[in-house]
């Protein structure tokens, strides 16, 4: 802790070390992060009752292989047998579960794979989340795009065939208000036949208005679903709240938007519980909005710049293997994303057997698609990651290497009419 401070105090105020200072050190300083701010919309829903009435009662050692062989042998996954498929005692059956989840896979997704990129426009933040790289008290290279930059970026990537884009930004209204992630999704829309937003949460109608600035699907990580672990970890801030969190992904539906995607950032807490709650987010949300389109991300903690206070909790490969079969043989139909977070090696596996959608051509900096694209020395300003990525590789490359599995790349299949 305090060499971390001492990093800090190069950089910031007297004041705001202070503020940083009593903030992680005294509990009783922070905001309940269970009341909602001023501004924050309320819904009547009890989505998130249903989900956190499984998660207190899941207690995952009581499975046994025999509840993972009677799952795997029902047709339809109920949600005892979701529990069951997460539990310890299925990682013996890790082979089975893939066998499964690979013919659900097929008999709905047949052998596509989606690809699309993200694209940062901006990472100021004005949280302070002590794992993630662009928190407002670490010291980063800040930059926000102009409308022309992000239209050149947007070109540059575009040039390489991609026809799905992800913008993201840091969670800041003041440096990215709503007017300006519009703006950015209105010249997406010239460029990209799929767009969504990965931003902080937002109300009812602002959703609305994204919507009609051509924004398609919405992502929000809910981090972890531990709310006591969720308050030690997100100190400060609108992001502190966690159930206006919870709730953003059916405020987007209810301002139109036509699919969202649900996440925990998998090693911030315990897996099973946070994979639990994620599948059971989406499978309920599902019985109540089913015309709309829903998705799982299973991303694992990665390391970001001047910060080392975080461990991941241990979720290794075949755990992780584990909870995408699980996803995938509860939640048939959904979408799963596997990010550049892992190896070239475990996406070219995952693929084959339950995932749906990988990126490509990934930077999470500001302002270096350009560089990173084409290899060129350019004179424009650049901002920091938000995390360090594993695959690197580039579109043309991640398309190759799908084709020679045997199974076709997607960039779109969606036709407006």
């Amino acid at each position: 802790m305090e060499n971390q401070f001492l990093i800090d105090s190069e950089f910031l105020s007297e004041k705001a070390l202070a503020k940083k200072h009593e903030i992680e050190n005294n509990p009783s300083s922070r905001t309940n992060h269970m009341e909602y701010m001023e501004g924050m919309d309320r819904i009547n829903s009890d989505i998130m009752d249903k989900v956190m009435s499984n998660v207190a009662e899941y207690d995952y050692n009581k499975y046994t292989a025999t509840d993972v062989r009677n799952a795997l042998e029902h047709d339809t996954c109920t949600v005892e047998d979701f529990k069951a498929l997460l539990s310890p005692a299925a990682q013996p059956f890790l082979e089975r579960m893939a066998r499964k989840a690979k013919a659900e896979t097929t008999k709905h997704f047949g052998n596509n794979v989606y690809i699309f990129t993200p694209l940062y426009i901006a990472n100021y933040c004005e949280n302070y989340c002590v794992y993630c790289g662009f928190n407002c008290y670490n010291h980063i290279k800040r930059m926000r795009l102009s409308m022309e930059q992000i239209e050149h970026e947007m070109s540059v990537i575009s040039e390489s065939g991609m026809e799905e884009i992800l913008i993201l930004t840091g969670e800041s209204r003041q440096m990215s208000d709503i007017k300006y992630i519009g703006e950015a999704c209105r010249l997406a829309k010239k460029y990209f036949k799929n767009v969504g937003i990965e931003v902080y949460p937002v109300n009812v109608d602002e959703y609305k208005y994204l919507h009609e600035c051509g924004v398609d699907y919405v992502t929000v990580f809910q981090e972890t679903y531990d709310t006591d672990k969720y308050e030690t970890l997100h100190l400060m801030g609108h992001k502190r709240v966690w159930p206006y969190r919870f709730e953003a992904q059916e405020r987007a539906l209810m301002g139109g938007m036509r699919g969202v995607a649900f996440s925990a950032l998998l090693g911030l807490s315990d897996f099973h519980k946070d994979a639990l709650a994620t599948g059971l987010h989406a499978y309920f949300l599902q019985k109540k909005y089913p015309y709309a389109e829903f998705s799982l991300s299973c991303p694992r903690l990665r390391p970001i710049i001047n910060n080392e206070k975080i461990n991941p909790l241990d979720v290794h490969e075949k755990q992780l293997c584990q909870i995408i079969c699980a996803y995938r043989i509860f939640l048939p139909f959904a979408g799963i994303t596997v990010s550049s977070r892992e190896s070239k090696e475990f996406r070219n596996g995952i693929v084959k057997i339950a995932a749906t959608k990988v990126s490509a051509g990934v930077s999470t900096g500001i302002g270096d698609h350009e560089s990173k694209y084409t290899g060129k020395e350019t004179d424009s300003l650049e901002g920091d990651e938000q995390f360090e990525i594993n695959d690197t590789r580039s579109l043309k490359n991640m398309y190759s290497d799908i084709e020679g599995q045997g199974l076709q790349p997607v960039l779109n299949d969606y036709l407006y009419v």
